[in-house]
Protein backbone atom coordinates (compact mmCIF):
# COMPACT_ATOMS: atom_id res chain seq x y z
CA UNK A 1 0.00 0.00 0.00
CA UNK A 2 2.75 2.16 0.63
CA UNK A 3 4.62 1.66 -2.53
CA UNK A 4 0.99 2.45 -4.15
CA UNK A 5 1.15 5.66 -2.36
CA UNK A 6 4.61 7.05 -3.62
CA UNK A 7 3.63 6.56 -7.08
CA UNK A 8 1.15 8.91 -6.96
CA UNK A 9 2.13 12.81 -7.73
CA UNK A 10 2.18 14.93 -5.01
CA UNK A 11 -0.92 16.92 -6.70
CA UNK A 12 -2.64 13.53 -6.76
CA UNK A 13 -1.71 12.91 -3.33
CA UNK A 14 -2.76 16.01 -1.97
CA UNK A 15 -6.18 16.18 -4.18
CA UNK A 16 -6.83 12.18 -2.14
CA UNK A 17 -6.41 13.66 0.88
CA UNK A 18 -8.43 16.70 1.00
CA UNK A 19 -11.60 15.17 -0.69
CA UNK A 20 -11.39 12.04 0.87
CA UNK A 21 -14.68 9.35 0.38
CA UNK A 22 -16.24 9.48 3.89
CA UNK A 23 -18.86 7.45 5.20
CA UNK A 24 -22.41 9.03 6.33
CA UNK A 25 -23.04 7.85 9.67
CA UNK A 26 -26.31 5.80 11.19
CA UNK A 27 -27.41 9.23 12.66
CA UNK A 28 -26.69 11.22 9.81
CA UNK A 29 -28.75 9.44 7.43
CA UNK A 30 -31.89 9.07 10.50
CA UNK A 31 -31.43 12.75 11.27
CA UNK A 32 -31.88 13.66 7.50
CA UNK A 33 -34.20 11.28 6.07
CA UNK A 34 -36.20 12.50 9.15
CA UNK A 35 -36.54 16.05 7.92
CA UNK A 36 -38.48 14.44 4.98
CA UNK A 37 -41.68 14.68 7.68
CA UNK A 38 -43.21 18.06 9.29
CA UNK A 39 -42.53 17.34 12.90
CA UNK A 40 -39.00 16.52 12.76
CA UNK A 41 -37.94 19.09 10.80
CA UNK A 42 -40.03 21.60 13.52
CA UNK A 43 -38.55 19.18 16.52
CA UNK A 44 -34.88 20.34 14.91
CA UNK A 45 -35.85 23.12 13.34
CA UNK A 46 -33.90 21.89 10.27
CA UNK A 47 -34.45 21.43 6.65
CA UNK A 48 -33.00 20.11 3.46
CA UNK A 49 -32.21 21.19 0.02
CA UNK A 50 -30.74 19.18 -3.06
CA UNK A 51 -29.08 20.38 -6.22
CA UNK A 52 -26.41 22.88 -7.16
CA UNK A 53 -28.42 25.57 -8.11
CA UNK A 54 -31.06 25.68 -4.83
CA UNK A 55 -27.93 24.72 -2.22
CA UNK A 56 -25.88 28.02 -4.22
CA UNK A 57 -29.11 30.34 -3.78
CA UNK A 58 -29.30 29.89 -0.04
CA UNK A 59 -25.42 29.53 0.70
CA UNK A 60 -25.71 32.98 -0.94
CA UNK A 61 -28.74 33.85 1.26
CA UNK A 62 -29.40 34.61 5.38
CA UNK A 63 -30.29 30.83 5.29
CA UNK A 64 -27.55 28.91 7.59
CA UNK A 65 -26.00 25.78 6.45
CA UNK A 66 -26.05 23.60 8.95
CA UNK A 67 -24.03 20.52 6.98
CA UNK A 68 -23.38 20.08 2.95
CA UNK A 69 -22.90 16.70 1.57
CA UNK A 70 -21.55 16.27 -1.90
CA UNK A 71 -20.14 13.76 -3.77
CA UNK A 72 -17.03 16.22 -5.90
CA UNK A 73 -15.95 19.49 -4.64
CA UNK A 74 -18.51 21.91 -5.54
CA UNK A 75 -18.63 24.92 -2.88
CA UNK A 76 -14.92 26.22 -2.27
CA UNK A 77 -16.69 28.95 0.01
CA UNK A 78 -17.36 26.04 3.03
CA UNK A 79 -15.95 25.55 5.49
CA UNK A 80 -14.48 21.62 5.93
CA UNK A 81 -15.59 21.47 9.12
CA UNK A 82 -19.44 22.34 7.66
CA UNK A 83 -19.18 19.56 4.85
CA UNK A 84 -18.52 15.91 3.88
CA UNK A 85 -17.65 14.06 1.21
CA UNK A 86 -19.04 11.12 0.16
CA UNK A 87 -19.84 8.33 -2.07
CA UNK A 88 -23.21 8.49 -4.55
CA UNK A 89 -24.59 5.14 -2.85
CA UNK A 90 -24.42 7.19 0.53
CA UNK A 91 -25.98 10.30 -1.14
CA UNK A 92 -28.99 8.12 -2.49
CA UNK A 93 -29.29 6.74 1.61
CA UNK A 94 -30.44 10.81 2.59
CA UNK A 95 -32.11 12.16 -0.80
CA UNK A 96 -35.83 11.98 -0.93
CA UNK A 97 -34.92 11.77 -4.50
CA UNK A 98 -35.62 8.71 -6.61
CA UNK A 99 -32.29 10.05 -8.76
CA UNK A 100 -30.01 11.98 -6.37
CA UNK A 101 -28.13 15.02 -7.49
CA UNK A 102 -24.45 15.60 -6.60
CA UNK A 103 -25.35 17.00 -3.52
CA UNK A 104 -27.25 17.94 -0.27
CA UNK A 105 -27.50 20.39 2.08
CA UNK A 106 -29.29 21.03 5.37
CA UNK A 107 -29.87 24.50 6.86
CA UNK A 108 -31.60 26.13 9.55
CA UNK A 109 -35.00 27.11 9.67
CA UNK A 110 -34.80 30.79 10.05
CA UNK A 111 -36.72 32.39 12.99
CA UNK A 112 -39.69 34.37 10.94
CA UNK A 113 -39.69 37.58 10.24
CA UNK A 114 -43.00 40.26 10.73
CA UNK A 115 -45.16 40.61 7.68
CA UNK A 116 -45.50 43.76 5.96
CA UNK A 117 -48.84 44.56 4.53
CA UNK A 118 -47.41 46.76 1.38
CA UNK A 119 -47.64 46.41 -2.42
CA UNK A 120 -49.06 42.85 -3.95
CA UNK A 121 -49.77 40.18 -1.48
CA UNK A 122 -50.07 36.33 -2.70
CA UNK A 123 -52.72 34.46 -0.21
CA UNK A 124 -53.10 30.65 -0.22
CA UNK A 125 -56.52 28.97 1.03
CA UNK A 126 -55.61 25.25 1.97
CA UNK A 127 -52.79 24.31 -0.83
CA UNK A 128 -52.06 20.95 -0.71
CA UNK A 129 -49.72 19.77 -3.45
CA UNK A 130 -45.57 20.37 -2.96
CA UNK A 131 -45.25 21.29 -6.30
CA UNK A 132 -47.81 23.62 -6.41
CA UNK A 133 -46.46 25.47 -3.50
CA UNK A 134 -43.14 25.67 -4.74
CA UNK A 135 -44.05 27.11 -8.22
CA UNK A 136 -45.99 29.43 -6.63
CA UNK A 137 -43.09 30.84 -4.63
CA UNK A 138 -41.35 30.92 -7.50
CA UNK A 139 -43.64 32.75 -9.67
CA UNK A 140 -43.92 35.54 -6.47
CA UNK A 141 -39.81 35.71 -7.04
CA UNK A 142 -40.53 36.31 -10.67
CA UNK A 143 -43.07 39.02 -9.86
CA UNK A 144 -41.40 40.73 -7.26
CA UNK A 145 -44.20 39.93 -4.92
CA UNK A 146 -42.02 39.10 -1.66
CA UNK A 147 -44.98 37.94 1.04
CA UNK A 148 -47.17 34.80 0.78
CA UNK A 149 -49.83 34.17 3.67
CA UNK A 150 -50.85 30.82 3.62
CA UNK A 151 -53.55 28.99 5.71
CA UNK A 152 -52.48 26.52 8.52
CA UNK A 153 -54.05 23.78 6.26
CA UNK A 154 -50.95 24.87 3.31
CA UNK A 155 -48.44 22.26 2.53
CA UNK A 156 -45.42 23.17 4.37
CA UNK A 157 -43.19 25.18 2.68
CA UNK A 158 -40.02 23.40 4.06
CA UNK A 159 -41.32 20.37 2.78
CA UNK A 160 -38.54 18.63 0.23
CA UNK A 161 -40.57 18.81 -2.42
CA UNK A 162 -41.72 22.54 -2.49
CA UNK A 163 -37.86 22.88 -1.39
CA UNK A 164 -37.03 21.45 -5.06
CA UNK A 165 -40.09 23.38 -6.88
CA UNK A 166 -38.91 26.78 -5.61
CA UNK A 167 -35.49 26.63 -7.43
CA UNK A 168 -33.58 28.63 -4.37
CA UNK A 169 -36.39 31.44 -4.51
CA UNK A 170 -37.81 30.09 -1.12
CA UNK A 171 -34.49 32.91 0.06
CA UNK A 172 -36.01 35.87 -1.37
CA UNK A 173 -40.15 34.95 -0.42
CA UNK A 174 -41.28 35.47 2.45
CA UNK A 175 -43.72 32.71 3.38
CA UNK A 176 -46.43 33.24 6.62
CA UNK A 177 -49.12 30.66 7.89
CA UNK A 178 -51.91 32.35 9.77
CA UNK A 179 -54.99 31.89 9.98
CA UNK A 180 -56.33 33.66 7.09
CA UNK A 181 -60.02 34.66 8.41
CA UNK A 182 -58.39 36.78 11.16
CA UNK A 183 -55.87 37.99 8.23
CA UNK A 184 -58.04 39.11 5.23
CA UNK A 185 -60.59 40.36 8.05
CA UNK A 186 -58.59 43.76 9.41
CA UNK A 187 -56.02 44.05 6.47
CA UNK A 188 -56.91 47.32 4.35
CA UNK A 189 -55.48 46.35 1.44
CA UNK A 190 -58.05 45.07 -1.28
CA UNK A 191 -59.21 41.46 -1.44
CA UNK A 192 -58.99 39.80 -4.66
CA UNK A 193 -60.46 36.21 -4.98
CA UNK A 194 -60.08 33.98 -7.81
CA UNK A 195 -63.63 32.30 -8.82
CA UNK A 196 -64.70 30.73 -11.90
CA UNK A 197 -67.48 33.23 -11.51
CA UNK A 198 -65.28 36.15 -11.44
CA UNK A 199 -65.25 39.12 -13.48
CA UNK A 200 -62.99 39.19 -16.62
CA UNK A 201 -59.35 40.16 -15.05
CA UNK A 202 -58.83 41.48 -18.41
CA UNK A 203 -61.35 44.10 -18.28
CA UNK A 204 -61.24 45.11 -14.60
CA UNK A 205 -59.08 48.10 -13.14
CA UNK A 206 -56.23 46.50 -11.05
CA UNK A 207 -54.51 48.30 -7.95
CA UNK A 208 -50.61 48.30 -7.52
CA UNK A 209 -51.37 46.89 -4.03
CA UNK A 210 -53.61 43.94 -2.83
CA UNK A 211 -54.42 40.86 -1.40
CA UNK A 212 -54.87 37.93 -4.89
CA UNK A 213 -56.48 35.30 -2.88
CA UNK A 214 -56.15 31.61 -4.54
CA UNK A 215 -58.17 28.51 -3.38
CA UNK A 216 -57.69 24.48 -3.14
CA UNK A 217 -56.86 22.45 -6.13
CA UNK A 218 -59.74 20.45 -5.53
CA UNK A 219 -62.06 22.75 -3.85
CA UNK A 220 -61.21 26.38 -4.31
CA UNK A 221 -61.77 28.78 -1.90
CA UNK A 222 -63.61 28.07 0.56
CA UNK A 223 -66.82 29.88 1.78
CA UNK A 224 -65.65 31.09 4.78
CA UNK A 225 -62.94 33.34 3.06
CA UNK A 226 -64.74 33.96 0.19
CA UNK A 227 -66.78 35.94 1.96
CA UNK A 228 -63.73 38.17 2.66
CA UNK A 229 -62.56 38.72 -0.85
CA UNK A 230 -65.31 41.32 -2.40
CA UNK A 231 -63.49 41.42 -5.77
CA UNK A 232 -64.21 38.39 -7.73
CA UNK A 233 -62.14 37.71 -10.62
CA UNK A 234 -61.41 35.31 -13.23
CA UNK A 235 -59.65 33.82 -15.84
CA UNK A 236 -62.11 33.85 -19.01
CA UNK A 237 -61.84 30.42 -21.03
CA UNK A 238 -61.42 31.13 -24.82
CA UNK A 239 -61.05 27.46 -26.17
CA UNK A 240 -64.25 26.13 -27.42
CA UNK A 241 -64.39 23.05 -25.76
CA UNK A 242 -66.09 23.42 -22.45
CA UNK A 243 -65.22 19.88 -20.94
CA UNK A 244 -61.66 21.75 -19.11
CA UNK A 245 -63.09 22.29 -15.77
CA UNK A 246 -60.60 24.77 -14.29
CA UNK A 247 -56.91 25.74 -14.43
CA UNK A 248 -53.86 24.10 -12.33
CA UNK A 249 -53.64 26.59 -9.41
CA UNK A 250 -50.31 27.41 -10.54
CA UNK A 251 -50.63 28.36 -13.56
CA UNK A 252 -53.74 30.40 -12.38
CA UNK A 253 -51.22 31.98 -10.56
CA UNK A 254 -49.25 32.74 -12.87
CA UNK A 255 -51.50 35.01 -15.36
CA UNK A 256 -53.06 36.80 -12.37
CA UNK A 257 -50.15 37.96 -11.20
CA UNK A 258 -48.80 38.87 -14.77
CA UNK A 259 -51.80 40.81 -15.21
CA UNK A 260 -51.75 42.94 -12.14
CA UNK A 261 -48.16 43.77 -12.75
CA UNK A 262 -48.44 44.60 -16.12
CA UNK A 263 -50.80 47.46 -16.00
CA UNK A 264 -51.93 48.31 -12.73
CA UNK A 265 -54.17 51.15 -12.62
CA UNK A 266 -52.99 52.49 -8.95
CA UNK A 267 -56.59 52.92 -7.82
Amino acid sequence: MIFLWQRFSSDRRYLIQKYIISMVSKNQIKLITSLQQKKFRLANELFFVEGQKGIQELLQSDFELYHLFETEPLFSGVSTAKKTTLSGTDLKKISALATPNNCLAVFKIPKSKPMVEKGLLVALDDIRDPGNLGTIIRLCDWFGVSQIVCSPETVDVYNPKVVQATMGSISRVQVHYIELEAFLTQTKLPVFGTFMDGENIYKESLPKEGILVFGNEANGISEKIARLAPHKIAIPRFGANAQTESLNVATATAIVLSEFCRNPSGM
